[in-house]
């Protein structure tokens, strides 16, 4: 039997940190959740992820970039990548890579990768060794496999047609059917990466068999076929790359244009009449502007573009099974995309505004001010501001120097909890009645001591507003969020969970509401197949959950 008396210990101290009496009614049921025991089949998948103390991980980024007209190109392609991907550093910083090819060989690639951030990685030595007129990269942080140098992405094989590379933003829903389908045919895998794992089975022959050589948008397709959920990809050969988004839209992926430095940020032309030196392709569309692209479109949901040097076409269009929905990840707008991005024809920073007014809408409350736990909940606490007819006010004053410590704090500094990260902004704050937004409660365990930094600030009141639905439930989609015993949400309703961090009240914005703030400004062709996927919040999972989930 677990001995569970330094757990207890633990969740006694932390009922003192809230203020709740070690042993009452509140305490004791956290501490009989917290103890629950998992539930079955989720630990597996999970096992080998890197450890998070607060909040949600995203996994990776994904990037690529070709050069167009003469070879070899002007455009420093290894810069623009490594640009792009420093854009992309906050979906992942465990890991990173670029592999890029010069356009003449099939056999070699040029190709670094390393454990860190990106600036660590990519040195002035190690760039100059990324010669070549095509590349693509990637950012990384662990979930299905451990955050180990093997793992780095992109993947290279070596096929009998040539080098391959690919690099991955995701996670395999059927994963464990795929590998087996895979080694059935005699192929090793050296990782457990779900990432190599789709690069091996791009080495499979389509069922309708190749002649001349390979079928490379046959095998894409096949893959596809094998495995609808989730992953943005892009994948190189030795003069083309390829863009393919899964068929539900679960991840994102965009292209952009580089246009020449003479052309304005600001002039009217339209982006198809601007001349190209070259193509982009990425996660996400923020450092567009930074590498000298321009926005030109999403990839669609089921869709495989091939960019060469002529320029990009579409190649597919695959349907979503059964005619179902498209299930773009809610929690791009929610958390994890910056807020320049661009997704559904609108800015991310849009949504969050508007997240804040319906929040507004739905949990209003007498106040004095306004404010943000910074810089997640910033644009909806201005939607909130201005749909409440409140001032905004800054609040909290972010430490931007706090990193991971080898000195253990005492009880006492432990107590004080947030206090490193976080500056209260006393003239602000003493003698007001504050609501103060976030974009989402995860376990809990940070929003406490900011409050009682406030109040020791000199608040009068704290109203917690969440820009978000409680969270319920894990992702098996490429999010690393928690197992549902660790979901503050799962324990506590809103009225309890005010009670447990110290607010005067506390509340969040509803699924409807988020989908209403979503779904407001956007972009819609086909509005029959508009769809965002809300598993996270209701336990809904696109294209159901599969028969042996191992996680």
């Amino acid at each position: 039997m677990e001995d569970t008396s330094h757990q207890s210990h633990q969740h006694a101290e932390m009922d003192e940190r809230h203020g709740l009496e070690p042993g009452s009614d509140m305490a004791s049921a956290m501490e009989n959740l917290a103890l629950a025991p998992k539930q079955p089949g989720y630990g597996k998948k999970r096992a080998g992820r890197g450890a998070v103390s607060s909040g949600l991980t995203h996994e990776c980024g994904v990037f690529g970039a070709i050069a167009t007209g003469e070879w070899p190109t002007q455009i420093d392609v290894a810069q623009v990548i490594c640009l792009g991907l420093v854009a992309l550093q906050h979906r992942g910083q465990e890991s990173a890579g670029i592999v890029t090819s010069e356009g003449n060989c099939a056999k070699n690639f040029n190709v670094h990768k390393g454990m860190g951030m990106i600036n660590n990685i990519f040195t002035d030595d190690s760039m100059k060794k990324l010669k070549g007129n095509l590349g693509i990269g990637h950012t990384r942080y662990s979930t299905s496999a451990a955050s180990e140098e093997v793992n780095c992405q992109p993947f290279v094989v070596h096929t009998a047609h040539g080098a391959l590379a690919v690099a991955h933003n995701g996670e395999l829903v059927n994963c464990e059917s795929l590998r087996k389908d895979v080694l059935s045919r005699g192929v090793g895998l050296s990782t457990h990466s779900d990432s190599e794992l789709i690069t091996q089975a791009l080495c499979l022959n389509p069922p309708e068999g190749e002649d001349g050589g390979p079928d490379w948008p046959a095998r894409i397709k096949h893959l596809m076929q094998l495995a609808p959920l989730s992953y943005s990809l892009v994948i190189m050969l030795k003069d083309k790359i390829y863009g393919v988004r899964d068929p539900y839209g679960n991840r994102p992926l965009c292209i952009g244009k580089i246009v020449p430095l003479t052309i304005g940020a600001y002039r009217n032309e339209k982006v198809d009449k601007l001349p190209a030196e070259g193509w982009v392709i990425s996660s996400e569309s923020c450092g567009f502007l930074s590498i000298g692209a321009r926005y030109v479109r999403e990839v669609q949901p089921g869709e495989i573009v091939e960019l060469t040097r002529h320029g990009i076409k579409t190649i597919d269009i695959i349907d979503c099974p059964e005619n179902r929905r498209h299930a773009f990840c809610i929690f791009e707008y929610v958390y994890f995309a910056r807020s320049d991005s661009i997704f559904e024809g609108q800015m991310v920073y849009s949504v969050r505004l508007q997240c804040g007014r319906q929040l507004a809408r739905e949990a209003g409350v007498d106040a004095d001010i306004v404010s943000s736990v910074p810089e997640s909940g910033t644009a909806a606490a201005h939607g909130f501001a201005r749909e409440a007819n409140l001032n905004f006010a800054e609040v909290l004053c972010k430490n931007r120097y706090v990193g991971r410590t080898f000195i253990q704090p005492s009880t006492r500094l432990r107590q004080l909890g947030v206090a490193k990260k976080f500056g209260a902004l006393s003239e602000n704050v003493a003698g007001k009645r504050l609501v103060l937004i976030d974009d989402s409660i995860v376990r809990g365990n940070t929003i406490g001591p900011i409050i009682k930094l406030l109040r020791d600030a000199g608040a009068l009141e704290v109203h917690i507003r969440i820009a978000s639905p409680p969270l319920l439930y894990p992702c098996y989609m490429g999010i690393n969020i928690p197992t549902r015993e660790e979901l503050i949400a799962n324990k506590l309703n809103a009225e309890e969970l005010a009670k447990y961090v110290g607010a005067d009240s506390l509340a969040y914005l509803s699924v409807e509401g988020l989908k209403k703030a979503v779904q407001l400004n956007m972009a819609v062709k086909k509005p029959e197949q508009v769809g965002h996927c809300t598993a996270c919040l209701t336990g809904d999972y696109p294209g159901g959950l599969p028969d042996e989930l191992e996680w």
